[in-house]
């Protein structure tokens, strides 16, 4: 048993000691079952939200209004809900009534059956009201009662039966099926971080490229990110794609993705994103000129909608921007192939080019030489910090203006080189560059 549990265990058995009812709930008993050990322990009770307030040293008062409080105990947090019903849904997401009930009634409001489990510790038996048990059994998501009447109720829905499929590897019933088809536009209504959250999940998981063309098939994708479907049918040169328009180019490199980072996720699906914008039939071939540039335009205002951080933004589209230059990397000088080496989370830059490749032409060989020259690079003494700046310029008789900045940079590429090793080299190198 995890601390985490023990802990869990204690709450649930001072709630017991003090005459209430009470259970593990929800995922936590669907982990359990399934042999995975479960991140949270999640508690419903029939004790009213002040009474475990009053049973609790520490406690956060998270959504009171829905009978949830937050006790927190060894730095751990642990959800403690009272039994619900719930009605009234206007906006898609809050229920306009609340009623404390028992356990069975608390179980038929959740959202699927496999999470409408509870666990008795003290009979060591799981309580399953809603057939949540055989569908853990038959790897089946489905709903819970009317599967309209779920998602009316929580529009989110939509989306988590997608990411509960591809994080628990399931199959959607298919009446849940043709439910998330019918109601799919309404995620439109749901707000950007919390689809972003859901999405996020699916991206970063085991099977990503299962959980976007589920999302695709389901209408749900082109909701969120109608610019995915403009890639659809996108012809693309055979020559370097030879596995199909751009939408199958991209999942295929989500298919390359395992539990990865989540910027690289989104620059796998977001790095050809312009190619239907740039797309020109050209005399010898299919081209899509300046798609990396404007694929980081695009990414960004698609990261803004969603409500990624500014950093997550920044990386992202950094991996756009510069996914196609690997193919010059051959032709670099040392010091612009040490300043692209350089650049913030070059590992994701790389990884991305790899699938890039494998999704294609499958040739590796900018890859390779890209990751020898890094190791040639990683065994040279570090090149000492700026050498002469702006100051140094001025002494040696330059007016300050744009040419400062070119002197600079001509001085640092020599330093990247290793032609200029110190100060005093640097002065003779622009002495002898002399005015332009």
């Amino acid at each position: 048993m995890s601390s985490k549990e023990q802990i869990a265990t204690q709450i649930v058995q001072t709630l017991h000691q003090n005459g209430f009812e009470a259970y593990f709930a929800g995922g936590c008993v669907r982990d359990q079952l399934r042999g995975v050990v479960p991140r949270d322990f999640d508690i419903a009770t029939s004790a009213r939200p002040e009474q475990v307030r009053q049973l609790f040293p520490r406690t956060v008062p998270v959504g009171v209004q829905f009978g949830v409080i937050l006790v927190v105990e060894d730095g751990n947090h642990f959800e403690v809900a009272t039994f619900r019903t719930e009605g009234g849904y206007q906006d898609g997401r809050h229920p306009t009534r609340v009623e404390f009930s028992g356990v069975k009634e608390d179980a038929l409001r959740r959202d699927f059956t496999v999470n409408g489990l509870y666990y008795d510790i003290k009979t060591k038996k799981v309580l399953d009201f809603v057939n949540g048990e055989a569908d853990l059994k038959k790897k089946i998501l489905r709903t819970i009662g009317n599967p309209d009447q779920r998602f009316l109720e929580d529009h989110l829905r939509l989306l988590r039966a997608v990411r509960f499929a591809v994080q628990l590897g399931f199959e959607i019933a298919p009446e849940t099926v043709v439910s998330i088809r019918k109601h799919a536009p309404k995620i439109g209504k749901v707000s950007a971080e919390r689809i972003r959250d859901e999405f996020s999940k699916i991206l970063t998981s085991s099977e990503p490229a299962w959980g976007v063309r589920k999302l695709d098939e389901l209408g749900l994708l082109k909701e969120f990110l109608p610019e995915a479907e403009k890639m659809k049918g996108v012809e693309q040169p055979m020559e370097y794609h030879p596995e199909g328009d751009v939408f199958i180019h991209t999942m295929l490199l989500l298919d390359g993705l395992k539990n990865a980072p989540l910027e690289l996720a989104m620059g796998c699906l977001l790095h050809d994103i312009a190619k239907p914008d740039t797309f020109e039939r050209a005399v010898d071939r299919i081209r899509f000129h300046g798609h990396d540039t404007l694929g980081a335009e695009k990414s960004e205002v698609i990261c803004r909608r969603l409500a990624f951080s500014n950093e997550q933004t920044h990386l992202i589209r950094e991996l756009v921007a510069h996914h196609l230059r690997f193919k010059d990397a051959f032709q670099m000088k040392t010091s612009t192939l040490k300043r692209f080496f350089s650049l913030d989370r070059f590992d994701l830059h790389m990884e991305l080019h790899r699938l890039d490749c494998l999704a294609s032409h499958k040739n590796l060989d900018a890859h390779e030489f890209c990751k020898k020259k890094l190791e040639e690079f990683s065994k040279e003494p570090p090149p000492p910090s700026r050498v002469i700046g702006g100051g140094d310029l001025i002494q040696m008789g330059f007016k300050p203006g744009p040419e400062f900045t070119e002197i600079l940079r001509e001085v640092e590429d020599g330093v990247l080189e290793g032609t200029i090793r110190n100060k005093e080299e640097a002065i003779e190198f622009v002495k002898k560059r002399g005015k332009k």
